[in-house]
């Protein structure tokens, strides 16, 4: 891994999310490269929040756009998506704050999920006094337990109810096979493959009964090259387009490069072999244990400690780094980590030119 700082580092404050713009570029034409056309993917975009790439998308033929929030799809749509599915259940105020979306941007097709009686007929109902027809994916279980319901006979009933509600249309089948990452290529795709199975079973059962099913949107960074080139499926990665350390070492097989790199420096020696970096739970995604992020110029550090300003690393190599020294930084999870930060400093042809809010991180934008 390797995480080079741009010539005007001592420029930038630390802590600092640096986004490599080459890299950037060179990931999206990797991500293409592995689907049959542009047209087959729909990027998830929750881990850039980032109008621009989500611009840059389109000029490469990519409009179409996942999203987890509601501000990340209004993002997604004045940054130029022309079909944004926001992959969330809606409830309460939320499904307003949804519809608000067709009103600001009507020439946007808006979709969403569902994987209950209850939320279908909230959305049905709100959906109809709007005078709007929401496309609606049935959300559907394929494993990770987390939303969605077990592809088989309770989910057939639920997708003809999403036919017959006022205000809704069937819009295919949703199926996220996020707990699927394992490191050999052949395991992840044979296991990929069986998750799948029941998926598209439902799909032939629902199109036999007279049902439209115009697509199923299927899996994430993992396993996107084995759904990209299923007929009628489009496939969502996300973390490619930034790439992190966790992936790296989990998933050897994909090729990305790590484009969204930390500054951070040493503030402190408490000890010859201790170094204090200004790198705390708020600028670091820190949900998952140690490593939580990896420094290409301390290969053998151990994190000692870790709080919401500080990190103190042990290292053999810490006489090395005087106070005041840059160390670049490598996620282990870069999705919550842009999310900590209100901008990113973006590094073109090795040197930081310019900041961009990371507008979406944001729960609320407009609507």
């Amino acid at each position: 891994m390797d995480a080079p700082l741009p010539a005007n580092t001592a420029d930038i404050p630390s802590p600092a999310l640096l986004i490599l713009w080459d890299r950037v570029e060179e990931n999206l034409r990797r991500m293409i490269a592995l689907a049959p056309n542009p047209a087959s993917l729909r990027p998830h975009l929750k881990t850039h929040k980032l109008p621009q790439i989500v611009s840059r998308l389109a000029t490469l033929g990519v409009t179409r756009a996942k999203c987890a929030t509601i501000a990340e799809s209004e993002m997604a749509a004045a940054a130029g998506a022309t079909d944004v599915l926001l992959a969330s259940q809606l409830v309460g105020p939320a499904i307003n704050r949804f519809l608000n979306l067709s009103s600001k941007f009507p020439s946007v097709r808006f979709s969403t999920i569902a994987d209950n009686e209850s939320s279908l007929r909230q959305l049905s109902a709100a959906a109809a006094s709007n005078h709007l027809t929401i496309p609606v994916f049935l959300d559907i279980d394929s494993g990770q337990h987390r939303t969605g319901i077990a592809p088989g006979p309770d989910a057939a009933a639920l997708y003809q109810l999403i036919a017959s509600l006022p205000g809704l249309s069937p819009a295919g089948l949703h199926a996220y096979d996020g707990h699927l990452h394992q490191s050999d290529p052949a395991e992840r795709a044979a296991a990929c493959h069986a998750a799948f199975a029941p998926v598209a079973n439902l799909r032939d059962s629902l199109l036999s009964d007279g049902l439209p099913v115009p697509v199923i949107v299927a899996g994430g960074s993992p396993t996107f090259p084995f759904h990209a080139h299923r007929p009628n499926v489009e496939s969502s990665p996300g973390t490619c387009v930034l790439w992190d350390a966790g992936y790296s070492r989990k998933l050897p097989d994909l090729d990305f490069l790590h484009a969204a790199i930390l500054l951070c420096r040493v503030i402190s020696k408490p000890a010859p072999n201790l170094l204090c970096l200004d790198l705390g739970h708020k600028a670091v995604a820190s949900e998952m244990p140690h490593p939580r992020v990896i420094f290409p110029a301390l290969p053998d550090a151990i994190p000692v400690m870790h709080n919401e300003e500080h990190l103190v690393l042990e290292s053999p190599l810490a006489s090395n780094f005087p106070i005041g020294t840059a160390l670049a930084g490598i996620p282990s999870h870069v999705c919550p980590t842009v999310a900590l930060h209100d901008f990113v400093h973006v590094v073109h042809h090795g040197a930081a030119t310019e900041t961009l809010p990371v507008t979406a991180r944001t729960r609320r934008i407009s609507c």
